[in-house]
């Protein structure tokens, strides 16, 4: 009310929404209208003892306000924002006009056209940031990107394998030490929904000034991952894939193609492990025989690197429907 998105006199409903594990989210329904509150909080709603900064809110709200700027169909509207309460507000998008990307991949829905849109907006939003020092002073957040990126998924899943243990943590620190563009962090299909202009990027509490092949790899993980429990539709999962990479790249002009890609090809192997092995572990690889087959198939590609997306992507397809 204090941001002048109320009168004290409206009448105003909350209802908790399902928002990952990191934040409190509630959508605000006011007269003729509604609104998203979200929280950040301090201990992540996981198994595992894991804390961040709750300072992630104040840059997930500047990231809103720098995607607004360049691709305003591709976030919710920022409106408000209280650093001492911790809490900004964003235009809601009603669901039955805004699906979960997951959701449809999940259902067997895997559209090509929308994982090309996604991986334009991402090249766009990275090649809007490249090389631009005022944001890398404003995105100086290595700390808090250690704390919900670097330690809960690469030093995590070093300690549960130390044979892999030197790679990763030299993966770890190579990543933590680019700053190249500004990354969103969470690019998953959880925080996409599928809008009528395109898809729109949610959940940027991990935004840093950084390596973009981050992003790039963590979306591209997923996309894996749901082959485990979908190998009906691993073809299309993977089709996916390549439209997804391929529209990135016609937007990533900030550096050579091939050292971008080569970054996202070490980061991919080490993701898809993490996401068994690490502290935020994807909850649809239940099975252990599932897990093993990630296992199995990155292990070796963290100690002997590839080059290629591509290459990765056509082997996944062999470990997944043998």
């Amino acid at each position: 009310m204090s941001q002048g998105l109320a009168s004290p006199q409206e009448p105003a409903r909350w209802h908790s929404l399902a928002g990952g594990v990191s934040s409190d989210i509630w959508r605000v329904e006011l007269p003729g209208r509604s609104l998203c509150i979200k929280r950040a909080l301090a201990k992540l709603k996981v198994s595992a003892d894991w804390h961040a900064p709750v300072s992630r809110n104040a840059y997930e709200w500047a990231w809103l306000q720098f995607a607004a700027c360049h691709a305003p169909d591709s976030v919710p509207r920022p409106l408000a924002h209280d650093p001492e309460a911790g809490l900004f507000a964003m235009s809601f998008l009603a669901p039955e006009e805004h699906p979960v990307w997951k959701e449809q991949l999940m259902a067997g829905d895997v559209s090509t056209s929308t994982a090309r849109a996604v991986g334009h907006v991402l090249g766009e939003l990275h090649a809007a940031s490249a090389g631009k020092a005022e944001l890398a002073a404003a995105f100086d957040t290595t700390d808090n990107f250690r704390a919900l990126r670097i330690e809960p998924y690469f030093v995590a899943t070093a300690h549960r394998h130390p044979a892999l243990s030197a790679r990763l943590m030299e993966l770890a620190e190579r990543t933590a030490g680019l700053h190249i563009a500004l990354v969103h962090g969470d690019v998953s299909p959880k925080n996409i929904l599928v809008g009528p202009r395109g898809p729109v990027l949610l959940d940027a509490e991990c935004a840093w000034y950084g390596d973009p092949a981050f992003d790039l790899a963590f979306c591209l993980n997923h996309l894996m991952l749901k082959c485990l429990v979908r190998p009906d539709r691993c073809a299309a999962l993977l089709a996916a894939f390549t439209a997804l990479t391929d529209a990135y790249f016609e937007q990533a002009s900030w550096e050579p193609r091939g050292d971008l890609e080569e970054r996202a090809a070490r980061l991919l192997p080490a993701l898809l492990l993490a996401r068994i092995d690490g502290k935020s572990p994807v909850e649809y690889v239940s099975d252990e025989a599932r897990r093993e087959v990630v296992r199995e198939f990155a292990r070796p590609l963290v100690l002997r690197p590839v080059n290629r997306l591509s290459l990765i992507a056509r082997e996944w397809t062999f470990a997944v429907l043998r």
